[in-house]
């Protein structure tokens, strides 16, 4: 009797939780479906795909060296050329022609495509309101639920995990200390053992249903393949002056160089003769005693040829040469 009731107990217990598994299944399959049916009608600008991957001041970088307006040395620096320093041709993107501009600021002295992405105010400003623009233009894209700010509901799901943990163990001991008597019995005990064995694997089928279902950048999955055409027509020697131009953020700064050479002009008076000269006269302070009398270090004439003047100056204080002699 008992297994009866522990297999029909066990059995209703399992069809809840993994019914809940499926309707958890089924509802992030639609939801699913439908961000990915939106993602499919989205046509983004090349430029604002490249933003998405933090790589929009690399692939202007890029058009503007295709297109002739400066040009990038190995070290990473970047000089404008004579179309480049040319007011009167400018780039119709607005983002290329931000960081055109950008390079003129500081023109002629080198400056890195690196530093003006990270430094330059007036770029990242255009740079923000190019994209605040770009993603205003974007539906409204569903996301897959992920039970933040739902606190009520963790409580209540902590809740059912520990009353199923607690189901669990209590069939489990009673599976086991009741020993079943004829073939219903046996037959429920083993319906029941089933059961508490699927329980187990309930997490991991849980786990199994979010990944299978999961979608967190749908729209970084669709177009991380794609690369931008002026990063995709760069030629390997080009990618690789590219590259460590955008990585320098501080070797070549422009015009802001000469401020921090003047203001390490400024700092010239400290240095190693300074602290020579303060240890040094440091250290004479601490050698004379209180009640010494100062020394000359020149060899003082006679007191009877040296007259008061003379005495004082090459002698201040008139030391023991000037008395003794």
């Amino acid at each position: 009797m008992l297994q009866l009731v522990l297999a029909a107990s066990v059995v209703t217990v399992a069809t809840a939780v993994y019914g809940a598994i499926g309707l958890r299944w089924w509802r992030r399959a639609r939801l699913r479906r439908e961000i990915l049916g939106v993602v499919a009608t989205l046509d983004l600008a090349p430029y604002h795909v490249a933003a998405m991957e933090n790589r929009g001041t690399e692939a202007a970088a890029a058009e503007l060296l295709l297109d002739g307006y400066l040009d990038i040395d190995e070290a990473g620096a970047v000089l404008l050329t004579e179309a480049g320093r040319d007011p009167r041709r400018t780039p119709t993107h607005p983002l290329p022609a931000a960081l055109l501009e950008a390079v003129r600021r500081h023109d002629p002295e080198p400056v890195s495509i690196g530093w003006i992405d990270w430094s330059d105010a007036e770029y990242q400003t255009r740079r923000s309101a190019y994209l605040s623009r770009q993603d205003a233009l974007l539906p409204e894209i569903p996301r897959m639920p992920d039970g933040e700010g739902r606190q009520l509901l963790a409580c209540c799901s902590c809740m059912g995990v520990t009353m199923l943990l607690v189901f669990w163990l209590l069939a489990a001991v009673l599976l086991v200390m009741a020993r079943p008597h004829g073939v219903l019995a046996w037959a429920a005990a083993v319906v029941a053992a089933a059961g508490l064995a699927a329980l187990l694997y309930a997490d991991e089928a849980d786990k199994a249903v979010r990944a299978r279902t999961a979608c967190e950048d749908p729209v970084g999955d669709r177009y991380r393949a794609e690369s931008h055409p002026s990063l995709a027509a760069l030629g390997e020697q080009q990618r690789i002056h590219v590259l460590s131009s955008v990585r320098d953020r501080s070797t070549w700064r422009g015009i802001d160089r000469e401020a921090d050479e003047d203001r390490e002009e400024d700092d010239d008076w400290w240095d190693d003769d300074w602290w020579a000269d303060a240890y040094h006269y440091r250290a004479t302070d601490h050698d004379e005693e209180p009640g010494d009398e100062p020394h000359c270090t020149t060899r003082c004439p006679p007191a009877g040829t040296c007259p008061a003047e003379e005495a004082t100056a090459s002698c201040p204080g008139r030391c023991r040469g000037h008395d003794a002699g």
